[in-house]
């Protein structure tokens, strides 16, 4: 199905065709004065350098063509030449109708047939979730789903850091605090020998002291980094205890994420990647890509016209360790083998650009994917505290994901009324929604690569664009319509009149599918956020201004219970792809 602006782009460029004119003039799009009309077409602006006529020639041309089609209900020409179109009632209930019974809700499908992995979350083995993971795993997530919404066979992926050194520093600490551990013993036999159980909170509290250890002993560092490339390189007592760190991790992880709606089709770390790095190596050296650099192995990326210098891509180290580069383009490699994907989108901290640059053309270079495939680093800005810097703890550290959940989740749970709700559970429950939907759509409203100031209690109120006030319209529709005494009617009366609440409305559900495709091309949720936004607004000036109950007209009646249903509808099917969940009782 088309969207609103691209179906009354349609009549447009047949209207502009009929004058013997270019049909591609009659793009429309939502006006930028609302106050004049609701729509507008300035192809004529364009056709006037085609045509050598003035503009307001071919606009007045195109709105003879217009002007007597019942689906506008107002076409006019305003100097110079720009073409002014407000929509008919009865076409605006007609469409808004039709995107109801489709099974799409009216979204193209823009990405049918296409095979998207979204690589997103990134979190590391036996270390902490900190608020640094939280905008990765709720972007990628709502991403995920707008690209599932949009036809594709959309598949997310964890890619845990499995690898890197502060596996080196957790297993160094625990071989000087447990020397007798078979895992550190060099006949050691993983078919036989037994890895000691360790909790999330030992990981927890070893990973920060070995680290805060590496940077004032060098000796340990060093024997951390050794255990690094012993662990890649397949020691099995250090891969042994990897994997139980990694399994503890997983299990505290996905508990984390769970409360947050974030979920992943796959789990693989850095190490499953390990096993491809030989067929890595193998193709750049058949391409002629791989250089020696003091001991290094690197493939140079840069090109004629690069304005800035290009660094690079170190495949190995000197110790022969390998680094992110080599996982990541091995993670190609096993990508290609299992999915064969058409795109491949890093939902990844905008600060890694240059590093994704780098293997994003090694890639191309290498020829690792199929062909036309396409890899993108959709990164995203820093959340920070008023101060406008990162942010921090009040003692300055950085704050655990948990913590700040649990925050939110108290400020929330004081904020409801434990009159409103048959018992202590259904307000605790409710509290935990509000509370996730306000943190993740304050992060969500923003475009993915702004920084933004996090604050609580903005978020957490009811009124302006906060996840609460999204809450809050989906439960007052809900609350409305079971105390309706009859059923709301599946579609609109398009011969029922509008007033200016109900139009508005109704204008901004139309919209959605218009935002939704923006939400896709852009790789952008803030579309979905503010379409949700929209609607909300709209249905709060449309509740206060028109009767609905208490309307007497039936006709009125039955049409603005409609009008309350397919507003829930959108609503629900936004809050969806933003992976919020919405509540009945706030």
């Amino acid at each position: 199905m088309k969207t609103f602006t691209d179906t009354l782009s349609d009549f447009c460029r047949k209207a502009f065709a009929d004058c013997g004119y270019d049909e591609n003039l009659g793009t429309v799009t939502e006006s930028d004065r609302p106050d004049i009309c609701e729509f507008q077409c300035n192809g004529a602006m364009k056709g006037a350098k085609l045509y050598k006529l003035p503009p307001f020639k071919i606009a007045s041309a195109v709105v003879e063509k217009l002007k007597d089609r019942k689906e506008f209900e107002k076409v006019e020409m305003a100097m110079p030449g720009f073409i002014n179109l407000t929509v008919s009632a009865s076409f605006l209930a007609s469409y808004v109708n039709e995107t109801h019974t489709n099974p799409e809700l009216g979204m193209p499908k823009i990405l049918e047939g296409k095979k998207v992995l979204i690589d997103y979350g990134g979190p590391n083995v036996a270390k902490a979730l900190h608020i640094g993971h939280l905008r990765s795993a709720i972007i990628g997530e709502s991403i995920k789903r707008i690209a599932a919404a949009a036809g594709a066979e959309a598949i997310g992926d964890a890619h845990l850091g499995d690898w890197g050194l502060q596996m080196g520093l957790v297993i160094m600490e625990l071989k000087e605090r447990h020397p007798e551990w078979r895992c550190f013993s060099e006949d050691f036999d993983p078919e036989k020998d037994e890895i000691p159980q360790i909790s999330i909170e030992e990981l927890n509290e070893v990973y920060p002291h070995a680290s805060a250890k590496s940077k004032v002993d060098p000796d340990f560092s060093a024997a951390a980094h050794e255990a690094t490339v012993l662990l890649q390189t397949g020691h099995p007592g250090y891969r042994a205890l990897a994997r139980t760190f990694t399994e503890v991790s997983k299990a505290d992880i996905r508990n984390i994420y769970a409360r947050l709606h974030v979920d992943f089709e796959y789990w693989f770390g850095e190490s499953d990647a390990g096993e491809y790095v030989p067929e890595l190596l193998s193709l750049l050296t058949e391409k002629g890509l791989l250089e020696d650099s003091d001991g290094a192995k690197v493939v140079q990326v840069s090109k004629d016209d690069d304005t800035a210098p290009m660094p690079p891509v170190i495949i190995k180290k000197s110790d022969g360790s390998n680094i992110y580069a080599t996982t990541d383009l091995a993670t190609m490699v096993q990508r290609k083998k299992l999915f064969d994907p058409d795109y491949i989108w890093y939902v990844v901290d905008k600060r890694q650009g240059l590093h994704f640059e780098q293997i994003f053309r090694c890639q191309e270079l290498a020829g690792i994917l199929s062909q036309g495939s396409r890899c993108e680093h959709l990164g995203f800005g820093t959340m920070n505290g008023p101060d406008g810097k990162p942010f921090k703890t009040r003692d300055g550290g950085v704050m655990q994901l948990t913590d700040l959940l649990n925050t939110a989740y108290e400020k929330a749970l004081s904020s409801l009324d434990p009159a409103k709700f048959e018992n202590e559970n259904a307000r605790r429950r409710t509290a935990d929604k509000l509370s996730v939907a306000s943190v993740k759509f304050a992060d969500l409203i923003n475009n993915r690569s702004k920084d933004y100031i996090f604050d609580f209690d903005r978020f957490l109120s009811c009124e302006g664009k906060t996840g609460a006030y999204l809450l809050y319209t989906v439960t007052r529709i809900t609350s409305l319509l079971a105390r309706s005494a009859e059923p709301a009617p599946d579609t609109l009366d398009s011969n029922c009149p509008l007033t200016g609440a109900e139009r508005e409305l109704l204008l901004s559900v139309a919209g959605v599918a218009d935002f939704f495709v923006k939400a896709v091309t852009e790789r952008a949720p803030n579309y979905i956020a503010e379409a949700a936004y929209k609607i909300a607004s709209a249905f709060s000036t449309f509740y206060h201004d028109d009767r609905i109950l208490t309307e007497e007209d039936e006709k009125k009646r039955k049409n603005r219970l409609a009008l309350c249903a397919l507003t829930k509808e959108k609503m629900l099917f936004l809050t969806d792809l933003l992976a919020i969940e919405t509540v009945d009782v706030m």
